[in-house]
């Protein structure tokens, strides 16, 4: 499949918080049986998590099918959560929203992005290594490992 043109991008506004929660907890919902609880994301406070950082979603049809969550620390930016609602994926969006990443660190003086998932999430891993992440480290959580990457920018 192809990314339809009425694709669009835009910053969250603290409106989106329903749609955003709607969204992390449709796409990680795979997940649950995997690890036997709901991922962390699914239970965060999104009304909170957008009064305190940028979230940028892609838009198709007037409908969020996708979003991702940053913060900018001194040497790096931090991709808090990324995640494409499960009718929307394989469709390069995923894709798309790393690369807005990457334009928000370049602009910022960043030249590192990195980023944690569940090492139980093993597409997720093999996502982010395809995009040129990189494994830094791995450490136990909550009965699971925690995989955490990165991934340096060329100027």
């Amino acid at each position: 499949m192809t990314i339809n043109s009425s694709l669009s991008f835009r910053p969250a506004k603290a409106a989106d918080a329903v749609a955003i929660r709607d969204i992390v907890r449709a796409a990680y919902a795979r997940w649950v049986p995997v690890i036997g609880r709901e991922p962390l994301p699914m239970r965060a406070d999104y009304h909170k998590a957008l009064a305190e950082h940028p979230f940028d979603l892609a838009i198709e049809d007037g409908r969020v099918v996708g979003m991702i969550e940053t913060m900018l620390a001194d040497d790096h930016l931090w991709i808090e959560n990324v995640c494409v609602a499960p009718d929307a994926q394989g469709r390069g969006i995923g894709r798309l929203l790393l690369g807005r990443a990457e334009n928000k660190a370049r602009e910022a003086g960043r030249n590192e992005l990195r980023l944690l998932t569940n090492g139980a999430f093993e597409a997720n891993v093999l996502l982010y290594k395809r995009h040129g992440y990189t494994i830094d480290w791995e450490e136990p959580f909550m009965g699971g490992m925690t995989v955490y990457m990165s991934k340096r920018l060329t100027r």
